[in-house]
């Protein structure tokens, strides 16, 4: 049987973490962002802002991907916040996991590797952005003990969304032992 194995992503993923993200996303939001956002945040845009990121990265931004047998199966990225909504937590700025593989810890272990990253940059905690609508989401952050600290309208760059913020003061409690 083969395992997932989680590892930090370099320049050279840049093409599947932006595939990865699209299809991801858009079945996350498939019912709830509106339908010019689909024509918009495809692979290209993806590629481009995953370019950016990883090429310029200094060592405070960390992004993840889970893999089985070398297919991307979930991903995530932590690091440092412009939000003050997260008032001065380190930030998990993606979390995604592919809807087939979803229920198998492979979130829960992303996200533990993201804590475990944001302590030794010094964070006193770690927060989240989550559409409003994420039920489901909602319900995974609820179950980790993440508290609702507050909410905004984030403008986006072509759908603007109603977001809470979820928070975790103590990153230990994050991590898997």
């Amino acid at each position: 049987m083969n395992e997932i194995a989680i590892r930090s992503a370099g320049f050279d993923d840049v093409q599947a973490v932006a595939e990865f993200h699209v299809k991801s996303w858009r079945h996350t939001y498939r019912n709830l962002a509106p339908p010019h956002a689909y024509a918009t945040l495809d692979v290209p845009y993806r590629r481009k802002t995953w370019t950016a990121k990883l090429s310029a990265n200094d060592g405070t931004l960390i992004v993840l991907v889970a893999e089985l047998a070398g297919r991307i199966v979930g991903m995530g990225a932590a690091g440092e916040s412009s939000k003050p909504e997260y008032g001065g937590r380190g930030a998990i700025r993606s979390l995604y996991v592919d809807s087939d593989f979803k229920r198998r810890g492979i979130g829960r272990t992303l996200l533990s590797r993201l804590a475990i990253h944001l302590t030794s940059a010094q964070y006193r905690g770690a927060a989240l952005s989550v559409v409003r609508e994420n039920a489901p989401a909602i319900a995974f952050y609820e179950a980790l003990n993440g508290r609702r600290v507050g909410e905004y309208v984030d403008p986006g760059s072509v759908w603007p969304s109603h977001n809470l913020v979820f928070a975790w003061d103590d990153l230990a409690s994050l991590v898997i032992r």
